[in-house]
């Protein structure tokens, strides 16, 4: 029998790109957040959770993608509605951006995550080989406040053995103890490493109702 969990998140469909909150739909129903820095593999992660290749699209040059990309997870008994969307966050950290652009994006990151009522999750994406860096502690700062649960997937997981990864998981939850309800997944697009375990995560975030 296929994963229901998975199944649901494999009917999302690309629904809005908005470059301010204003523009984004009105908050009616659960949203998760996907936030990292630049080439974390964000766009990597949603299409793999999502099944599909090209579902999310990543920018040759880091800090390109300035939208926030909105796909739709359709509800099957209202053929109109949702269960919930999955929302790629621009990514931050990007060197060769000017600084009062750098600025204004991270104003949108931060409005977003501190006031959007429909968040029910924030996926923060980080390197396992970098650990986390100044931009996520600062970003934790920007979540911690809102009491939102976080779920850190450590990508490109498959360029360390297992028990690095373990003590990667250990170093990221120590790191960011101030987000309180942290998990901690190593992950790997490439190599499915935490794929089920973060989908039932996510669609636990949007459908609660919905047993795997």
């Amino acid at each position: 029998m296929q994963d229901q969990t998975v199944s649901i998140l494999h009917r999302a469909t690309f629904t809005t790109s908005a470059a301010r909150l204003d523009q984004l739909p009105p908050p009616t129903t659960a949203e998760v957040c996907f936030v990292g820095r630049s080439n974390s593999g964000k766009s990597s992660a949603i299409n793999v959770l999502t099944n599909q290749r090209r579902l999310a699209f990543s920018s040759k040059t880091p800090g390109r993608t300035r939208l926030i990309n909105m796909f739709g997870i359709p509800d099957p008994l209202d053929p109109a509605g949702h269960l919930g969307f999955l929302v790629d966050l621009p990514g931050y950290g990007y060197a060769s951006i000017a600084r009062e652009a750098k600025e204004e994006w991270a104003e949108v990151l931060g409005e977003y995550l501190r006031q959007r009522e429909s968040l029910a999750g924030v996926v923060l994406l980080i390197d396992i080989r970098r650990g986390v860096t100044e931009l996520d502690r600062r970003l934790a700062h920007w979540i911690a406040p809102s009491g939102r649960p976080v779920l850190a997937l450590l990508t490109k997981a498959d360029k360390l053995p297992y028990g690095q990864r373990m003590n990667a998981v250990f170093a990221v939850k120590k790191a960011l103890a101030e987000l309180g309800t942290l998990h901690a997944i190593p992950f790997s697009a490439t190599h499915r490493i935490g794929l089920e375990e973060t989908a039932q995560f996510i669609e636990n975030w949007i459908s609660p109702k919905v047993v795997p």
